[in-house]
């Protein structure tokens, strides 16, 4: 999913970059990227960091720094959503500010609790389509 999300951030800072894409589409895309986003981060705030948490007690800090990150990203997001885009540098500043927040948090995240989530049993979590939802 971290990938995926990775991906959409790139396309979308490819369109303002650019400098050709309408603002409309920007917007659309952007709504998109962060509906995703925020989806992602409800689902393990109240799915997967519940369960990894009560399976492996010592790792409580590190979720409540991912749900603190959280917080934070949908703080940035809310502001990314209220672009017109018209302005590029203003996108472009935004933009960067997810960019390198959301990295560090995935990074971490990756860095912390991977392990763990693989070894949680969860068989819908091997369906595709069930982890573009969460």
């Amino acid at each position: 999913m971290h990938d995926w999300l990775r991906e959409q951030l790139a396309q979308l800072r490819a369109d303002v970059d650019a400098g050709t894409g309408q603002p409309r589409k920007l917007q659309a895309h952007c709504l998109t990227f962060c509906s995703a986003l925020t989806t992602h981060h409800t689902g393990e705030d109240s799915g997967a960091f519940p369960e990894l948490a009560r399976q492996f007690p010592a790792l409580k800090p590190v979720l409540e720094q991912l749900t603190q990150d959280h917080d934070m990203i949908t703080i940035l997001l809310n502001r990314l959503e209220q672009l017109d885009f018209t302005d590029q540098a203003e996108a472009q500043r935004e933009l960067n500010g997810i960019e390198a927040i959301m990295e560090s948090h995935f990074a971490y995240e990756e860095r912390k609790i991977v392990e763990a989530l693989n070894a949680l049993d969860i068989p819908e979590w091997d369906n595709p389509e069930f982890l573009r939802q969460t």
